[in-house]
C-alpha cells in the first residue's frame, strides 16, 4: 500500500533576486505551439514579449534575470490536463492506491496490509482487472477472505464499478431482493444473489457507508493532487465533475499562493442551481467554467451506451443515465448562465445522442464538449466539427483498453474508437487529457500515446487502428491551443507568442517518447515559477 504526503508547492520565486526581475530572459530550445521553435523567450507582467531568436532579444537583462536551460531540455507551451478529477489524484495518493494491482492475490494482499494499518471502513481505488491472470473482476468472497468485520469498498480506476465485502453488503441493505437503481446494475450470481460488484448508481448504494470528507481533508486531497500535478509538468487543468464545496477551497488555495496551477472548473449537476454563471478569483487560477454530466458508464466496466450488445457479454448494451428531458433541463439552464456543458459519453449510442440533444439546444458558438468521444460511429465523427462540438479524449485510454478493447466491441466498432486523427481530420477540436485518476496523470503517457498508439512496452495488438495515432505537432496541440480554445482563450494561451500568458513546461530528454525519455524540469505558470528547478539552484 502506498500512502504518499506531497509538500505544497509555492508559486512565488524563492529568491530575493528573483522577484527582483522585471524582465526575465530564458533561453534554450523552445517549441511554440504553431510549428516552429524559438531559441529565447522574455517574460514581462506574466506574458511573453519577445519571443525569437537568441542574438535579436531587444533589450539587456541583467544575468541575474537570465535562464538558460539546459542543452538536453525542450520547453513547450504550459500543458493542460483536459480532463481530470484533482479530488481523485489527491484522495489517491492519501488512500488504499490500488493501482498496478497484477491479480487478485495481490488485491488481497494490498488490502490485508491496508487494514492492518486502518480502522472503520477501509476506501480504495484504482484496481483493473483486464490484465489479471484471474480473466474476471473481485467478488466480495475475495475481500471477505482477507477482511470479514468491516466494510471493504474498493472503486475500479475508472470509478464506475466498485467491489465490495459482505459487510458493505449487509451495512448498505443489499440483498436479493434489492432492486437495480436507474442508472446502475447490481451484478448478481446465477441466484440472483449480489457477488459484491457494483456498477454506475449502483455504487451510490453504499455511499453512506463512507465517512463524508471533512473541510480540511477535501484541502488536504486538493492541494496533494495539485501539487502531484505540478511537478509532473502540467499548468493547468479542466477539472471535471467538482463538488461545489471544492470551489471555495480552490479560491482559498489560490488566494494563499498554494495553487500551482491553473484550474478551470465543471460542477457536477447538483452544483448548477448555486452558480451565477462562468467566473475566475482574483489570480485567474481558481475558475469556473461549467458543468459536467453523464450520458452513460465506463467501457471496461460494460456500462457504456451500445447501440448493439457487448461481444463479451451479449446480454447488456451498457447503462444510460440521463434522459433527454433531464439533459435538456440542464443544458437550458447552463445555457441561461453562459455556463459550458460538458457531457461525458463513451459509447456510440451514448454520442449519438449527445449529439442529437446538443444539436437541438446548443447555443451558436457555445463550444460545449463530449467528455471521452471514445466509441464513436464514423459516421458521427464528422459532426462534431459541423455543429461546433469540442471532443475531449484521452489518449492514454487507448493504451489502458487495447488489449480488452477488442473483445468487449468487436473488430467492426474499432474503427471509430480513440479516433484522434478521424476527428482532427474532419476539423473538430481535440482536447487532450488523462482522465486521472482514471489513469496516472503523466504528460509524458499521454503525448507518447497520442503519438505511438501503443502501450508503454510498445505492443499493440494485430490492428489497433494505428492510422489514428497523430503527429507530435498535433499532440502538442491537444494539451495546450485546444484546452485554451475550449475555455476561449486561446488568443492569450496555449502557445509561445508574445503577448499569450508566460505558462511553460520544461522537460529534459524526449517529452513525447514515453516516462522513460523525460523528465519534468520545471513548470511557469504567469512567468512564475509553479514547481520543479530553474538551471542555476532556485526550486520549489
Amino acid at each position: 500500500m502506498r500512502f504518499v504526503s506531497l509538500l505544497p508547492l509555492a508559486l512565488l520565486w524563492a529568491s530575493a533576486a528573483a522577484q527582483s526581475c522585471d524582465q526575465r530572459l530564458v533561453t534554450g530550445t523552445f517549441q511554440t505551439g504553431e510549428g516552429g521553435e524559438a531559441e529565447a523567450v522574455l517574460i514581462e507582467d506574466g506574458v511573453f514579449s519577445y519571443v525569437g531568436a537568441v542574438d535579436r532579444v531587444p533589450v539587456s537583462v541583467p544575468e541575474r534575470c537570465v535562464v538558460a536551460l539546459p542543452e538536453d531540455a525542450v520547453a513547450l507551451p504550459g500543458l493542460t490536463d483536459g480532463h481530470v478529477h484533482l479530488l481523485g489524484v489527491g484522495l489517491r495518493e492519501m488512500t488504499l492506491n490500488l493501482e498496478g494491482t497484477t491479480s487478485i492475490e495481490d488485491l488481497q494482499d494490498r488490502v490485508r496490509e491496508a487494514a492492518s494499518e486502518t480502522r472503520g471502513v477501509l476506501v480504495g481505488r484504482g484496481w483493473i482487472e483486464t490484465g489479471w491472470p484471474e480473466g474476471r473482476m473481485p467478488l466480495a468472497s475475495d475481500l471477505d477472505a482477507v477482511v470479514g468485520d468491516r466494510p471493504v469498498i474498493l472503486t475500479r480506476a475508472d470509478g464506475h464499478a466498485a467491489v465490495v465485502n459482505t459487510a458493505a453488503l449487509r451495512g448498505a441493505g443489499i440483498d436479493a431482493g434489492t432492486i437495480d437503481p436507474e442508472g446502475g446494475r447490481i451484478v448478481r450470481d446465477a441466484e440472483g444473489r449480489a457477488t459484491g460488484l457494483l456498477i454506475d448508481r449502483a455504487q451510490d448504494l453504499v455511499e453512506g457507508l463512507v465517512p463524508p470528507l471533512t473541510e480540511r481533508r477535501r484541502r488536504e486531497a486538493l492541494e496533494t493532487g495539485a501539487a502531484l500535478y505540478a511537478s509532473r509538468g502540467w499548468t493547468g487543468v479542466h477539472d471535471m465533475s467538482v463538488d461545489p464545496a471544492d470551489l471555495a477551497v480552490l479560491r482559498d488555495l489560490a488566494r494563499r499562493g498554494r495553487l500551482p496551477l491553473r484550474v478551470a472548473s465543471y460542477v457536477v449537476p447538483e452544483g448548477l442551481a448555486a452558480l451565477d454563471g462562468p467566473s475566475c478569483d482574483e489570480t485567474g487560477r481558481a475558475c469556473v467554467a461549467g458543468v459536467k454530466a453523464y450520458v452513460d458508464g465506463a467501457l471496461g466496466s460494460r456500462g457504456a451506451l451500445l447501440f448493439e450488445p457487448y461481444a463479451d457479454e451479449p446480454g447488456t448494451s451498457g447503462l444510460q443515465l440521463i434522459n433527454k428531458e433531464e439533459a435538456e433541463a440542464l443544458y437550458a439552464e447552463a445555457a441561461r448562465k453562459g455556463l459550458q456543458v460538458a457531457t461525458h459519453a463513451i459509447g456510440d449510442q451514448g454520442n449519438a445522442l449527445v449529439l442529437d440533444w446538443y444539436e437541438d439546444v446548443m447555443p451558436d458558438g457555445a463550444r460545449w464538449r463530449i467528455e471521452h468521444a471514445q466509441i464513436v460511429r464514423p459516421q458521427d465523427i464528422p459532426r462534431f466539427s459541423r455543429l461546433g462540438v469540442i471532443a475531449s479524449m484521452q489518449p492514454s485510454h487507448a493504451i489502458g483498453d487495447l488489449d480488452f478493447a477488442p473483445d468487449r466491441l468487436g473488430d467492426a466498432r474499432l474503427d471509430g474508437a480513440y479516433a484522434w486523427a478521424s476527428m482532427q481530420g474532419t476539423g473538430a477540436v481535440v482536447v487532450g487529457g488523462s482522465d486521472a485518476p482514471v489513469e496516472q496523470g503523466d504528460p509524458r503517457i499521454e503525448l507518447y500515446a497520442a503519438t505511438e498508439r501503443k502501450a508503454l512496452d510498445g505492443h499493440a495488438g494485430p490492428d489497433w487502428r494505428p492510422r489514428e495515432a497523430v503527429s507530435p505537432r498535433a499532440a502538442l496541440r491537444m494539451f495546450t491551443y485546444a484546452p485554451a480554445y475550449a475555455l476561449g482563450q486561446e488568443e492569450t494561451r496555449g502557445r509561445i507568442a508574445p503577448g499569450f500568458a508566460a505558462d511553460l513546461s520544461v522537460f529534459t530528454g524526449d517529452p513525447f517518447g514515453g516516462p522513460e525519455e523525460a523528465e519534468a524540469l520545471f513548470t511557469m505558470v504567469g512567468g512564475e515559477l509553479a514547481a520543479g528547478s530553474l538551471p542555476g539552484g532556485t526550486s520549489r
